[in-house]
């Protein structure tokens, strides 16, 4: 088992951090009993990575890159711009564009913030032929389709990030600055900047433990949320200006205008977080985000606030997620999903 022992910061202070469930400490030195120095492992997570995804491979690579170990970020799409800040001096570390041949020489591979292959979009097939364990780390309710390998799976968890902080704080991993960042914005993005009812006592006190380990909280909100391109701001205007409201069910929903993204050079991960200005407005309790896809299908993106379990409605749509966010992605034309999704949620508001 790769293990070190806890560091002692320079201010005579510990640096343990915040104690992990026992549960959680047996998944995190499960997975640990297989890492060893000098091994090849490729880290993934979904297409279109979120702050979630794209904070915890960017922590897991300087976490396992510390203890020797030759890690790889292998994304079956573009590590997202607005976190690539996070790879600042350590841009070599994403090997996306080759993920396929970093894959195939894996001796591990470590999938973040998703069980099912199907989210892992053309990288999918070629995990599930490479032949080695393939652990998971991810805080989704769902039985997965990975692999067999060490997971570290916990719904109750805020953030993907969060179990990650575990799973250091279980082999007594030091978290270095880089690292400390990358967890941050994990759990930061997910929470939706502390925000969100997966705001838990425990995740506060995970943030404060970063904060100690060298994170600037301004720094973070600057990169994430005041970094804005104007072609996202006249992105957000094209939705907005979709914007359909039925106070009667407490439900709201945008839709993205076909060929908004390319008209103003954007990518899909650009679009993250627009679907909370549907739900903001009071009174909804259910908000919708519609996108076509290239491939003649569209992803809906559902949020809830109140009692609302959106991952029910997902599921039933061959998608998943959590209670108050959640995703599917349906074949068909625009006005044929919505016409299908939105009666599904009006019945479920009802």
């Amino acid at each position: 088992m790769l293990r070190s022992m806890p560091a002692q910061r320079t201010d005579g202070s510990s640096s343990r951090g915040v104690r992990v469930p026992a549960a959680r400490r047996r998944a995190g030195e499960a997975i640990a009993a297989v890492l060893e120095p000098g091994m090849r492992v490729a880290l993934t997570t979904h297409v279109n990575a979120d702050g979630d995804g794209a904070g915890g491979v960017a922590a897991l690579w300087h976490l396992l890159t510390d203890n020797r170990i030759r890690a790889a970020i292998t994304n079956p799409t573009p590590y997202p711009d607005r976190y690539r800040f996070l790879l600042a001096g350590s841009e070599l570390a994403d090997k996306s564009a080759d993920a396929v041949k970093h894959l195939q020489r894996a001796d591990l591979v470590m999938v973040l913030d998703i069980s099912d292959l199907g989210r892992l979009g053309h990288l999918g097939p070629v995990i599930q032929k490479t032949g080695v364990p393939v652990a998971c780390i991810d805080h989704h309710a769902s039985s997965g389709t990975l692999p067999a390998g060490p997971r570290l799976v916990d719904s109750t968890a805020c953030a993907t990030g969060e179990l990650i902080y575990d799973l250091a704080q279980s082999v007594g991993w030091t978290l270095s600055p880089a690292a400390a960042r990358g967890l941050y914005v994990a759990i930061m993005t997910d929470t939706g900047g502390f925000r969100f009812s997966n705001t838990t006592p425990r995740a506060l006190q995970i943030a404060a433990h970063l904060l100690a380990c060298g994170v600037n909280p301004e720094e973070m909100y600057r990169h994430v949320y005041a970094s804005e391109s104007e072609g996202r701001l006249r992105l957000m205007g094209d939705v907005l200006d979709t914007l359909v409201v039925e106070p009667e069910h407490g439900l709201a929903w945008v839709t993205v205008p076909a060929g908004s993204l390319e008209r103003h050079g954007l990518k899909p991960d650009d679009l993250e977080g627009v679907v909370e200005f549907p739900r903001s407005i009071k009174g909804t309790r259910l908000a919708l985000l519609f996108r076509p896809l290239a491939n003649g299908r569209v992803k809906v993106s559902f949020r809830s606030t109140g009692d609302v379990d959106v991952a029910r409605m997902a599921e039933g749509f061959g998608g998943g997620g959590h209670r108050k966010a959640a995703g599917a992605s349906l074949a068909g034309q625009m006005s044929e999903v919505q016409q299908v999704v939105l009666a599904a949620a009006r019945a479920a508001l009802a």
